[in-house]
């Protein structure tokens, strides 16, 4: 088989690139190992902690033991079916800070500022939000946006305590203005989610010049220094006519690169693969965001924890196989905050995801019955990890270590983030819903007891990325250029989150179809104007944590 372009993987960015090229006129192969996204678990938003744990959505690696985290094996759920990790994901939908992006412009990936890669966000959706400045958001676009209609009275309660403590109100977390407590967005529409496959894949996948391969990708064919194809570990060779476009994720898309004798030359040789180009950065700079569950019992029946019972279960997913409607049809993180640490800091370095019941990502509960909890976690850990091959095999998962935790910022900083969560739990009107602390517990007071449970509970936000970074040319650890072509190897360019200088600010989900957005319109040699809105910023955020410091100052 053949096509003008194959695109290994059809993941978030995978299924943008297919929509856009085939809408372009061009063929398009996309390559996926895993396969269907029909039935209830993926599809019903409420049922998110299923697929994500199901050997058949999902990859199943874990890290090697992290070492700062007593040596733990923690989860990395990547999604191994179309739509790839938006089809297992929580359907958070998170832009990212415009400062996130212009820092990469710094870093060298020339012409990815927040002007450049605006439009981009907007072109890929359709927003449905009641509030904010319509100019920042697109209205036309494949993805669509939503809001939760926030009936649980300790959504409101959240936001208005996080305003309360002086953090302020955002209308529109992914518009002008990200910073403060606002509700969440997400990727659900109609009661359903509404992953990468559905809003740009199937309909992509209904052209004529569009077609899908089920298989695993052992390595990409290069000869004479260009990439032609890929090989499937069944043998099977699919050529492409024009280039070949990787997009398999943040743990795959290195595994590929390096399996194709694209990476770290001593590395490869000790795996006894022959070396392409020697690309240092291949593997390097892996990011993620770690985060705690601070949790609290409710001091009266207001959670939805009596949904969480095998009859509440049953009364939920009835109704939204009947109607598409009730708490099934929504991920249930209905409300948000972003704020900054400490003065300082330009923009929010702190997010939270407000969940009106006590439970972790898995479904598991703790003991007793009404609850809620706050997923907290620092935006921008300084701490760097590495994938590296656990041998030539394919089917082999790759060594996965993020290195979680390894500097003393890490540990000034997630304290600092725990210690402002229970301040804002502590202020009215959520205040009055709380019982007492659950986790960390209220016996976890010093930095010495919040570090122990740091260490013993933060769990990964499952944000990977930046794996294979973009930059200059010239720049001996970037392993894409600003156009997303592979470094040393013609005919080949990657595109997915693994190529991200810097973690953005929030979940990873948005900016990769932006990503995949992006290197669509690189390819066809063309590109969206810049558009120069500029993003809200704390006016006094050199001296100023909090909004309600500000006002004060200037009162005096």
């Amino acid at each position: 088989m053949e096509a003008d372009y194959v695109i290994v993987g059809a993941g978030s960015a995978g299924c943008a690139m297919a929509f856009r090229l085939t809408e372009a006129g061009q063929s398009v192969l996309v390559v996926e190992h895993g396969g269907s996204d029909w039935g209830p678990f993926i599809n019903m938003p409420a049922a998110l902690s299923y697929p994500m744990s199901m050997r058949r959505y999902d990859w199943g690696y874990a890290t090697d033991p992290e070492p700062h985290m007593n040596g733990r094996r923690m989860a990395v759920p990547r999604g191994k079916v179309i739509g790839g990790s938006s089809s297992i994901n929580g359907m958070i939908y998170v832009r990212g800070h415009a400062r996130d992006f212009d820092t990469w412009a710094e870093m060298g990936a020339d012409g990815w500022s927040y002007a450049d890669v605006l439009p981009y966000f907007k072109r890929a959706e359709t927003w449905h939000g009641e509030a904010g400045d319509p100019a920042y958001r697109g209205h036309a676009g494949p993805m669509h946006i939503t809001r939760g209609p926030r009936k649980n009275p300790l959504f409101q309660a959240f936001i208005a305590s996080g305003a309360a403590a002086g953090y302020g109100v955002t209308e529109d977390y992914n518009g002008h203005r990200q910073e403060g407590f606002g509700a969440f967005e997400m990727s659900i529409w109609q009661g359903k989610r509404w992953s990468a496959a559905s809003a740009y894949l199937k309909p992509a996948l209904l052209r004529p010049n569009c077609d899908l391969v089920h298989g695993l990708v052992e390595k990409i064919v290069i000869q004479e220094g260009r990439a032609t194809g890929v090989r499937l570990a069944s043998g099977q060779v699919l050529r492409a006519r024009a280039e070949v476009v990787l997009a398999a994720g943040a743990i795959n898309s290195p595994k590929i690169l390096m399996m194709s004798g694209i990476g770290p030359a001593k590395h490869l040789a000790e795996n006894g693969i022959s070396v392409v180009t020697d690309r240092s950065g291949v593997g390097q700079n892996l990011q993620d965001h770690l985060e705690l569950y601070v949790q609290y019992a409710a001091s009266r029946p207001v959670s939805i924890a009596p949904y969480w019972s095998l009859g509440g279960k049953a009364l939920v997913g009835a109704q939204w196989l009947l109607t598409k409607s009730g708490l099934g049809a929504s991920n249930n993180f209905e409300a948000c905050g972003f704020v900054r640490s400490k003065n300082g800091v330009e923009y929010p370095d702190i997010q939270y995801h407000f969940l009106p019941i006590a439970i972790r990502y898995d479904g598991r509960k703790p003991p007793g019955g009404h609850g809620f909890q706050a997923h907290v976690g620092p935006m921008r850990s300084p701490s760097r990890g590495e994938i590296r091959l656990r041998s030539a095999d394919p089917t082999d998962a790759p060594h996965i270590r993020f290195n979680y935790m390894s500097t003393d910022q890490d540990w000034r900083d997630f304290r600092r983030a725990i210690r402002l969560t229970r301040e804002i739990f502590q202020t009215d009107p959520i205040a009055g819903f709380v019982d007492h602390e659950i986790s960390p517990g209220e016996a976890a007071q010093s930095d010495e007891a919040l570090d122990a449970v740091i260490r013993a509970h933060a769990e990964s936000a499952y944000h990977p990325c930046g794996t294979a970074r973009m930059g200059r040319v010239d720049d001996p650890g970037a392993v894409v250029d600003p156009q997303n072509r592979v470094i040393g190897v013609d005919g080949l360019r990657l595109a997915d989150s693994s190529v991200f200088p810097l973690i953005p600010n929030g979940n990873l989900n948005a900016p990769s179809i932006m990503v995949g957005e992006k290197a669509a319109d690189h390819i066809l040699g063309r590109a969206l104007p810049a558009e120069n809105l500029a993003p809200w910023v704390a006016p006094d955020w050199r001296n100023a944590q909090r909004e309600s410091e500000a006002v004060q100052r200037a009162a005096e």
